[in-house]
C-alpha cells in the first residue's frame, strides 16, 4: 500500500467541500489564523514581562508581636 494517488486526493477534497461548504472552510481558516496571531502576541508579551525585574514579595510575619498603640480602638464616645 503506497501513498494515495492524485485522484484519491481530488475525491477527498471534493467530499470535504460538499460536506462543509466553501464558506465554513474559509471561516475555519480565518479562525485558525486569528488563533496563531493571538498565540504569537501572547508569546511576545511573555518575553516583555520576563525582561522586567520582579517586585519583592510582600509577606506577613505571623510571629511578630501585634501592635498595641491603636488610637481608634476603644476611644469612641457615646
Amino acid at each position: 500500500m503506497g501513498s494515495l494517488s492524485i485522484w484519491h486526493w481530488i475525491v477527498v477534497i471534493a467530499v470535504v467541500l460538499l460536506l462543509f461548504g466553501r464558506g465554513k472552510i474559509s471561516d475555519l481558516m480565518g479562525d485558525v489564523a486569528q488563533g496563531i496571531k493571538a498565540f504569537k502576541k501572547g508569546m511576545q508579551d511573555d518575553d516583555k514581562t520576563a525582561e522586567k525585574p520582579a517586585e519583592p514579595v510582600k509577606s506577613i510575619d505571623h510571629n511578630a508581636a501585634p501592635s498595641t498603640a491603636r488610637s481608634d480602638v476603644g476611644s469612641k464616645a457615646v
